[in-house]
């Protein structure tokens, strides 16, 4: 990327190694095509730093996230809005360096998913995480991907099926986040926990990140294609996935047929 690029819903920043993105879409940080474009302009251009051995998301406002737009869910656009969603965390799996996000607020849908796919995550006592995808009548591809490898099956079905919001508390019970701290401390305790990781070699930390994921022994983009079959290709030629985005739209309850 062109240093100092002027981007118009993020902030960025390259430093010691850490590359930080900051979400900065007022009012909650709602993901559109454009702004996920720019997030992944971002990513790709950090492959070119040699000297890059972390990746910190965060946000400004009153969320880490409220998700992706719903309205770009509907019609053609969703190819579009799938593969540039889908895109960042390939991005992110493609960068090898460990990745930590910051929330501070309600990290919901692909909110959720953004900082959940991050390695690790610092949250204050405020923050909220959640999936509540199937209540409008679709499902969250990446929370589908990690939430059974990151927890326990169960609890991964019922956040999934169930689209329940979660508590930082919560999250941090499930093993899903990794420290929450109050609000007012949140700048000084994030410094610190990236910190840590600064004062590390940079390939080593890479490879220590593969060989973790290796153990795992997952293909993670096979995964993610199965998934989008699924998504595209027989959830969006239901009737119930176009009710329940409308209804959300429209500001009202949707009417299912189960078909």
């Amino acid at each position: 990327e062109v240093r100092g690029m002027a981007y118009k819903h993020i902030q960025t920043e390259l430093k010691d190694g850490v590359a930080t993105l900051t979400l900065n879409r007022a009012p909650v940080n709602v993901l559109n095509i454009e702004m996920m474009g720019e997030i992944n302009t971002y990513l790709e251009g950090l492959k070119k730093e040699k000297s890059l051995k972390l990746l910190v998301i965060q946000a400004v406002g009153k969320a880490f996230s409220a998700g992706v737009d719903v309205g770009e869910h509907l019609g053609d656009l969703v190819y579009k809005m799938i593969e540039v969603f889908h895109k960042m965390f390939r991005l992110m799996d493609a960068l090898k360096v460990p990745s930590i996000a910051v929330v501070n607020g309600s990290a919901l849908g692909g909110g959720c998913e953004l900082a959940l796919y991050c390695d690790m995550v610092i949250a204050t006592e405020k923050s909220k995480f959640g999936q509540p995808e199937i209540q409008v009548g679709v499902l969250p591809p990446i929370a589908a991907l990690i939430f059974p490898r990151m927890i326990g099956r169960k609890k991964a079905m019922e956040l999934i099926l169930a689209g329940d919001t979660l508590s930082a508390q919560e999250a941090l019970a499930l093993g899903l986040i990794n420290k929450v701290v109050p609000e007012a401390s949140l700048a000084d305790e994030a410094k610190g926990f990236i910190e840590k990781f600064k004062r590390l070699s940079g390939i080593v930390l890479k490879l220590a990140k593969e060989a973790t994921l290796a153990g795992l022994n997952d293909d993670m983009d096979e995964g993610l294609k199965a998934i989008e079959k699924i998504y595209l290709d027989r959830l969006m030629k239901t009737n119930d996935a176009l009710e329940g985005l409308k209804a959300f739209l429209e500001k009202r309850k949707p009417t299912w047929k189960d078909q």
